[in-house]
């Protein structure tokens, strides 16, 4: 097994895996990726045992020595016959990828990071071995959405690898350079994959309380040609760059979080950036990518700005 060195992974799609059946999805969506991409996957596990004794709870003894060197030992082990299953699985479904793993060590989001540091995209479960699902994603994934540098994907259990479809890709539009970033990362995904993208701009800027009562056919006129210049102007570079990706503008009065996940009903992926427009918003949107991360059902993709 070789070291973590994340320079030999440059230019790579990087996975984690756990054993969960979450995390499986997730390897394997990776898998279907690195393939439309024409480059190596690297699936990834972390061994988490604890590396100094710890006393006994009630005042007990320390455990005996070679205790936790016994126990790092299995545990490296049962990784390693994980990881290899899961690449022989892979190889099985795509002859043509180029596979490798990394046994890793230490908190999970740190060496994960670290392993990805150099790749093209970080691909993860939305939760794993354990009874209470939420809370790894409040922990390792959330981690990561906010300290990765670089494009994440979070898979759910009933997401499927991407293929070539008639499925649509959807994008937030809000007019950020993060929003741009995201753009650009959908329509490439789009343009390799053969899906229809959809560029929602959702016209949160009213007050909460302006939002429960449903808006007038005029309100919806004046939104709609307010909102048309900002997905223009935004998606201007792009048109040109994937001239054969279709496009559709929706421009919506809603929660975004809400109108995000019901927009990407049935779609392919759902492509968010992870902060907004100005300081002020950061906290907001950076909110609205973790919520739609938990309740979109299909796979996220939350990209940051590159000067974030």
């Amino acid at each position: 097994m070789s070291a973590p060195e994340s320079t030999m992974d440059k230019g790579a799609v990087v996975t984690g895996y756990d054993g969960s059946e979450e995390a499986r999805k997730a390897v394997r969506w990776a898998a279907g990726e690195a393939t439309a991409r024409g480059c190596g996957l690297v699936v990834a596990h972390v061994v988490g045992f604890p590396p100094v004794p710890e006393a006994v709870p009630g005042g007990g003894a320390w455990p005996r020595p070679g205790f936790l060197e016994a126990g790092q030992e299995t545990a490296q082990r049962h990784a390693e016959a994980m990881l290899g299953d899961i690449a022989q699985e892979c190889r099985r479904a795509w002859p043509d990828l180029a596979v490798s793993t990394r046994l890793l060590s230490g908190r999970a989001p740190d060496a994960l990071a670290h392993a990805a540091e150099n790749a093209d995209l970080l691909v993860i479960g939305s939760s794993g071995l354990t009874a209470l699902p939420r809370l790894l994603v409040g922990s390792t994934a959330n981690e990561l959405l906010h300290d990765y540098h670089r494009p994440i994907v979070v898979v759910h259990a009933g997401d499927e690898p991407p293929e070539d479809c008639d499925r649509k890709v959807v994008v937030g539009v809000d007019g950020s350079e993060t929003s741009m970033e995201a753009i650009g990362f959908a329509y490439d995904f789009a343009d390799r994959h053969g899906c229809v993208l959809a560029a929602l701009h959702v016209w949160s800027d009213l007050p909460l309380e302006a939002m429960a009562v449903s808006p007038t056919e005029n309100d919806r006129e004046i939104i709609e040609e307010q909102g048309k210049p900002l997905l223009d102007e935004s998606l201007a570079g792009y048109r040109e760059r994937y001239p054969d990706v279709p496009v559709h503008r929706v421009i919506a009065v809603d929660r975004p979080t809400h109108a995000l996940a019901e927009q990407a009903e049935g779609a392919a992926l759902l492509v968010v950036g992870s902060h907004g427009r100005g300081p002020l918003r950061r906290a907001l949107l950076g909110s609205v990518s973790r919520a739609v991360v938990h309740h979109a059902p299909c796979p996220v993709a939350v990209v940051r700005h590159h000067k974030d």
